[in-house]
């Protein structure tokens, strides 16, 4: 088992200070995180990660554009294989077309970052579940689209919030998922505050063991009413001795 990483996005009213950050993330126990802005600065990164004995399981990053050779550079320049598209138009998820249309997208890049020795993921909020094509979610008629050089990382949260089971849809999605956003609270609003994992409704114990082929547990709290740090403290503590994982 991989140690657990944070997205940074978590903590992103911090990263003013990253060296504080980290090392208070390091000294909770985390083992790795996964930063959303990699072009700032990459060398930088990658020394600081380096210094402290972290691992970088992933980055969200604007793989599809014009920026998409900044990115492949930067990932491996901070230590990771694997950049996540973090966030579509939802309006794209409106049909078929429209889920056709990022799949082509998502595949044009994975065959570029491929070149490169690196894969391209996908990360989801709630509107890819919500998404419906004879009567199966967007997400999974996108996963039978995309090329084996594509991985999903499921928003486990957004996923119950958009309408899913999200244990079966793990189990259905396959191989595809590598990674996993854990993430806790009352998963009924889009803007309800999120919870310590552990602290809120989601069954985390059935999500972790539904799919062996998940490489990464990744922690993430949107927001949160508590102190933030303290909540990725509780949500480590929470999954490191329950036996979840």
């Amino acid at each position: 088992m991989n140690p657990l990483s944070v997205q940074l996005y978590t903590v992103r009213d911090l990263m003013a200070e990253p060296r504080a950050v980290l090392t208070r993330l390091a000294e909770i126990g985390y083992g790795a995180v996964e930063p959303y802005d990699i072009l700032t600065d990459p060398t930088g990164f990658r020394a600081l990660v380096d210094e402290l004995g972290l691992k970088v399981s992933s980055a969200h990053a604007p793989v599809l554009g014009d920026q998409s050779e900044a990115v492949f550079a930067a990932a491996k320049t901070i230590g990771t294989d694997t950049v996540i598209v973090p966030h579509l138009d939802p309006a794209r998820w409106a049909d078929a077309d429209g889920i056709a249309s990022i799949a082509k997208d998502l595949n044009a890049a994975a065959e570029k970052a491929a070149d490169q020795g690196l894969r391209v993921g996908y990360h989801n909020h709630w509107f890819e579940l919500e998404s419906s094509v004879d009567g199966r979610h967007g997400l999974e008629v996108l996963a039978d689209q995309v090329s084996d050089d594509v991985v999903l990382e499921v928003d486990t949260y957004w996923a119950q919030v958009g309408g899913a089971d999200v244990p079966a849809l793990l189990k259905r999605l396959g191989d595809k998922v590598r990674y996993l956003h854990v993430k806790d609270g009352p998963a009924k609003n889009r803007e309800d505050a999120m919870t310590a994992v552990g602290g809120g409704v989601m069954p985390v114990a059935e999500i972790l063991a539904a799919n062996p082929a998940v490489e990464w547990h990744v922690v993430e709290l949107d927001r949160c009413d508590t102190d933030m740090v303290t909540a990725l403290a509780d949500s480590y503590t929470y999954l490191s001795t329950s036996g979840v994982r």
